[in-house]
């Protein structure tokens, strides 16, 4: 077997050798297919009763289950990188940069496939937790990449090369077009003038977002995004709103999430509205002119949407809506929420539940909730401010009955999940630009710092931090623009979705984690920006679907 490396180019490739590095890749993609398809079929013969995967079994085998999210999680992101490194050489545009961070990933994540995904910090999916021998090393190009990959020489000469192109905000090319590289330009310099030298203050003082801010985005259109033209919107793709959010959520992810909002409701609309309920809210979102807010989460029901308890009596022709919801975003300023809760006294499940259209007064800092039948108090939080979390409570709040959804009861459960690719894959956006921020700001301090006479980022395992972020950072990204790319393409991507979101969680935190590490006790001072990075990032694990229901989402689709 190659095992002395030569195949691989460890520290500077040349040009005549970057082929090496995708036959090499690519030829180390089916293997990694093969184990994957043997512990999907291990694990659904474990928990098939009767011809039928069991959810008492599913739920016995929860780790193992989990395992296989993450499994299926990272051969789908060495497929994307090989992808990605294809079409680049193709353009002629796979450098030594893209060279390194392509071998780096595709060594690492072999190498954890082989001997242990982390699932969280004290949770590893193994192999043999499905059942499987690890037997990668038996193939020539795993054995390989595995073995020379991610090796300390690649990552220096990667930080190298980031160091002389210091000051982009991607390193590597990310393989879009021209147009969403101009979209992706605009945004960021957005981002740099408008967000990054007042973030931290926000954060500090747990402002909201000025609304100086969110009235220059919807200049932008950043509220009607996607929306269809004829609908006020500006009709673009899904990958143009992944580009917006990631650039938006570099900069702070409270402004990257203000256009979440928008794109849940509008997607909720164009999805599941009348004719009439399209033409009159579409256009109003997509200007910014109502700011809207999705109200679906109870107090004691967390991810258990099925179970809410909130519910909407029919009084003449309007409803009056009793109950309690939590964690809501942006509840108070807004104008309208969409507003899940149950018309069907008689059901216990997600059968009874109805999507609402419910208008609201904006409040105001003395008065944030006037409107009658409604009150809220602010959760306080760690990080993910700038547009503040509420508890709300509704006794007899009144919804006018054209705002019910489609105008047909029961039918909310469905309508919202139908939003949830467009949410999660927004989610994986923002979790990218998070992680890109850390890494920006990690690289500029270990450039800056001074120790024992020479810059941090001279050392070694400093270096290897930054380069792993940037490796990860792509792998992340990759994943979530191809998700985009299946949804603007009228395809079944919840699976890509939850993968995005799942990994892209995971990489924003441990950037963060790492980026705080490397300013050392500074990091640990609420004065630099590391700290509020740090925060932000740990929700992107929890909301839009915790990682570990997203893996049981994941697991059950691929065992169905």
């Amino acid at each position: 077997m190659p095992h002395d490396g030569q195949d691989l180019p460890r520290v500077a490739p040349e040009s005549a050798r970057l082929d090496d590095v995708l036959a090499l890749t690519g030829a180390a993609v089916a293997p990694a297919e093969a184990l994957l398809e043997q512990a999907t079929s291990t694990l659904r013969a474990a928990v098939t009763v009767d011809g039928r995967v069991s959810a008492a079994r599913l739920e016995e085998h929860q780790h193992a289950a989990h395992a296989l999210a993450w499994l299926a999680t990272y051969v789908e992101a060495l497929r994307q990188m090989q992808g990605w490194a294809t079409r680049l050489d193709a353009e002629g545009r796979f450098g030594e940069m893209e060279a390194l961070i392509h071998q780096i990933a595709f060594g690492e994540y072999l190498n954890q496939i082989q001997g242990g995904i982390p699932m969280s910090q004290g949770e590893i999916a193994r192999l043999t937790d499905l059942g499987i021998t690890p037997d990668l090393p038996a193939q020539a190009a795993c054995a390989t990449l595995i073995a020379f990959g991610n090796s300390a020489a690649a990552r220096g000469r990667l930080v190298a090369l980031m160091r002389d192109n210091a000051g982009h905000a991607t390193f590597g090319a990310t393989g879009l077009d021209d147009e969403l590289e101009m979209i992706r330009d605009q945004f960021r310099r957005f981002a740099d003038e408008k967000v990054v030298p007042h973030a931290h203050e926000w954060h500090l003082k747990d402002e909201l977002i000025p609304m100086e801010i969110i009235e220059e985005l919807a200049g932008m259109g950043v509220f009607g995004l996607t929306i269809p033209e004829n609908l006020g919107g500006l009709g673009l793709s899904k990958a143009s709103m992944v580009v917006v959010s990631e650039e938006l959520s570099r900069g702070y992810i409270g402004v990257g999430s203000l256009g979440t909002r928008s794109e849940i409701a509008a997607e909720l609309i164009l999805c599941g509205g009348t004719d009439e309920q399209k033409s009159h809210w579409l256009p109003k979102i997509a200007s910014g002119e109502i700011l809207p807010t999705a109200v679906f989460t109870e107090p004691n029901t967390g991810s258990d949407l099925g179970a809410l308890r909130t519910r909407a009596v029919k009084t003449g022709e309007d409803y009056e809506v009793t109950g309690n919801k939590t964690w809501i975003t942006h509840a108070a300023r807004t104008h309208v929420m969409t507003l899940l809760a149950r018309t069907d006294p008689n059901t216990t499940d997600y059968r009874g539940l109805s999507m609402f259209l419910a208008e609201k007064t904006p409040g105001t800092d003395n008065d944030p909730f006037p409107t009658p039948g409604m009150t809220g108090g602010e959760i306080a939080v760690l990080g993910y401010r700038g547009m503040k979390e509420y508890e709300l409570g509704f006794d007899g709040f009144k919804v006018k009955g054209e705002n019910l959804l489609g105008g047909v009861e029961g039918q909310g459960f469905k309508q919202l999940m139908q939003t949830f690719e467009s949410a999660r894959i927004q989610t994986a956006a923002r979790a990218v630009g998070v992680a890109q921020s850390a890494l920006e700001v990690a690289m500029q301090y270990a450039e800056d710092r001074k120790q024992f006479g020479k810059s941090l980022i001279a050392f070694p395992r400093v270096a290897g931090k930054l380069a792993m972020m940037a490796a990860e950072i792509m792998v992340a990204r990759q994943l979530t623009y191809f998700s985009a790319w299946e949804k603007d393409h009228d395809r079944r991507c919840d699976l890509e979705a939850g993968m995005a979101k799942l990994l892209g969680a995971r990489v924003a935190w441990a950037a963060a984690d790492n980026g705080l590490q490397i300013h050392g006790g500074n990091g640990f001072a609420l004065e630099y920006a590391i700290s509020r990075i740090l925060c932000d990032a740990r929700i992107l694990n929890i909301f839009e679907g915790a990682a570990e229901i997203q893996a049981q989402v994941i697991a059950r689709r691929l065992l169905g």
